[in-house]
């Protein structure tokens, strides 16, 4: 049972992230390098002002560059990423994130500290800390059947 305090601060991260970001000017083949290098399915995009602009996913690589057969070393994170994406802020709830994910079709979502970047949740995070939640809820209800 998910209880409705669960945030994603600090039930899904514990700490701000060593994050990759990448600036609009970079190049779809310099994006893609890093989030291979790091085994990553996002990276945020962040504007000269350093706030977040946009996120650059692996479905935005295949949709708006491979099936377009544009050159990924010719073609800017700007051109092709997700603009002023949908971001949830760190005391929020594990379950809106979730909620938002489904309803909205993704699996990254940036998380804000106010307006500025804290990290990314994907949903492989989300369901770990499902999951860990789900198996202390079995402990716990196997303690009190135990007990009587």
């Amino acid at each position: 049972m998910l209880p409705p305090d669960r945030t994603i601060v600090p039930d899904v991260l514990k700490a701000p992230q060593d994050l990759v970001t990448v600036r609009t000017h970079t190049t779809v083949e310099q994006a893609a390098q890093m989030m291979a290098e790091r085994r990553i399915g996002a990276v945020l995009v962040v504007g000269e002002d350093g706030k977040l602009a946009g996120i650059f996913t692996e479905r935005d690589a295949l949709v708006r560059v491979v099936a377009w057969q544009r050159s990924p070393a010719a073609t800017l994170v700007a051109e092709v990423m997700t603009p002023g994406p949908d971001t949830i802020q760190t005391d929020s709830s594990v379950q809106i994130a979730l909620d938002q994910m489904a309803e909205r079709g993704y699996r990254h979502l940036p998380v804000l500290d106010g307006d500025r970047i804290y990290g990314i949740i994907s949903i492989r995070d989300l369901y770990r800390s499902m999951k860990s939640q789900m198996e202390e809820d079995i402990l716990m209800l196997a303690e009190m059947l135990i007990q009587g």
